[in-house]
């Protein structure tokens, strides 16, 4: 075991002490006296390592912030203590840090334009250890949004600091959790949600933000199917329990999400998105062309949303793009109206249950509707659409898959519907009244009938019983 050399300042007893005795239970738990848990939190830092510490983690001596180029300063102490009980304990400095010159270092003023820069030259030391978790990452959103040169997109020290990262198995503090960071407002939506209040005052392990976003491969929530797949993770029988109560429970799974209606306290809207009707993929602005923006200014060039005929044009232009399979589509989607009110989940009680909300003239989901398509990011573009598209029998091929009985209610079907009904009725009327009417003459005629053949079976007998006249006299 390498010796470790203390910081300059520190005692003995500080250092030695609490180490004598995991020296003394490491005996024990050899010995089978004692939980072998015991040896394996003997940990010390390596002679190199402790040299490091010595500028770096001494009390009466603090090593100074590194002053940056943008004014701001950056914090270079690090704490022995916090280091030892990471998950990078067995790593050494140098390791993360090979850039250094053992010369120059701590002499030699280095140049960093800022806190971001840091970060940056620091990503590629994460890459040597955690190759997988990269990958994932340059797959999602937060790569995507790094390399188009957002600031605020988060690189690995954004989320995790090596000097002090815990297991992700240990469940820390919410309020750590480094989400929160950037995402603030929805966070704190979060923390007075059904799943918030779980972790916060009950202590149990309820989801938080990567159980549904994923930690690495962050997607943008509006792509696919990405937030009901992370409720049906969790709640596989919700199919099944709805069925107890809901009619065509499995269309409205698929046509509402599910905070739309355990969020009750929302604003809710109807989201038309642009999809591939060949592939069922969902149509992807193109980086740098931005097609759908124009389109839809182009439809709506006083503000006032998408009419009917504009979106069914604004479908057309995108049908006759090269790269789809077929042609472009609009799957409806009721949901919530901001990504706050997506992380304000009630408790199960609370959950709508009145179909009236939805299935009603003039039903207040139905008074905003949206045309999403998803950018080159992930992110949604959106454009604003008159509401009476979904009543209009003209937009009828444009929005078909949704409509909702009662509240997008398109007259002139339900009038065609009406006559079919009363006609359907009226038939049926005339029909059992020509037959009253007719039933006597109709009794006449059977009677009639049944005399003609019984008078015709009479002539018939009568007919076979007289003799041959020829025969006999024969």
């Amino acid at each position: 075991m390498t010796t470790t050399r203390l910081p300059a300042g520190a005692t003995a007893s500080r250092f030695w002490l609490p180490r004598l005795l995991v020296a003394a239970l490491a005996a024990l738990a050899l010995s089978g006296l004692a939980p072998a848990a015991f040896a394996a939190d003997e940990t010390e830092l390596s002679e190199d390592d402790a040299a490091c510490m010595e500028c770096h983690d001494n009390d009466k001596k603090p090593i100074a912030d590194k002053r940056l180029e943008d004014g701001t300063k950056l914090p270079l102490r690090v704490s022995t203590k916090l280091y030892l009980q990471s998950m990078h304990k067995d790593n050494n400095c140098t390791d993360c840090h090979s850039d250094l010159d053992e010369d120059t270092h701590g002499k030699v003023e280095t140049p960093m334009k800022n806190r971001r820069a840091m970060k940056q030259a620091m990503q590629d030391a994460c890459v040597d250890c955690h190759k997988k978790k990269v990958k994932e990452y340059n797959d999602g959103i937060h790569a995507l949004l790094a390399k188009e040169g957002d600031d605020k997109a988060p690189l690995c020290a954004d989320c995790h600091n090596a000097h002090t990262q815990a297991s992700v198995k240990i469940a820390g503090p919410i309020d750590q959790t480094p989400c929160a960071s950037c995402h603030d407002a929805i966070f704190k939506a979060y923390e007075k949600d059904v799943h918030g209040q779980e972790r916060v005052i009950q202590g149990k392990a309820a989801p938080i933000c990567s159980d549904c976003h994923k930690a690495h491969d962050t997607q943008a929530a509006s792509l696919g199917e990405g937030p009901k797949e992370a409720c049906l993770s969790c709640h596989e029988k919700s199919l099944e329990q709805h069925r107890e109560w809901l009619p065509n429970a499995g269309l409205h799974l698929e046509s509402i999400s599910c905070v739309a209606c355990h969020a009750p306290d929302a604003q809710r809207r109807v989201n038309l998105r642009l999809y591939d009707g060949a592939s069922k993929s969902q149509l992807r602005e193109k980086s740098g062309v931005p097609q759908f923006v124009r389109r839809a200014q182009a439809g709506d060039t006083q503000n006032l949303g998408l009419d009917e005929r504009a979106l069914w044009s604004l479908l057309t232009q995108f049908s006759q793009d090269a790269e789809l399979e077929g042609n472009a589509v609009l799957r409806g989607r009721l949901e919530v109206r901001s990504g706050i009110e997506a992380h304000q989940l009630s408790e199960k009680s609370r959950a709508l249950k009145d179909c009236n909300i939805c299935h009603s003239a003039g039903a207040e989901p139905f008074q905003s509707v949206v045309l999403t398509i998803a950018g080159p990011d992930g992110r949604p573009l959106r454009h604003a659409v008159q509401k009476d598209v979904l009543t209009s029998l003209t937009a009828l091929e444009s929005v078909r898959g949704f409509y909702a009985i009662g509240s997008t209610r398109i007259k002139l079907l339900d009038t065609l519907l009406i006559l079919v009904v009363f006609g359907s009725i009226a038939g049926v009327l005339a029909h059992m009244t020509g037959k009253r009417l007719f039933k006597g003459m109709r009794e006449r005629r059977a009677a009639e009938a049944r005399a003609a053949e019984a008078a015709a079976a009479e002539a018939a007998g009568s007919t076979a019983g007289k003799p041959d006249r020829d025969a006999s006299s024969t």
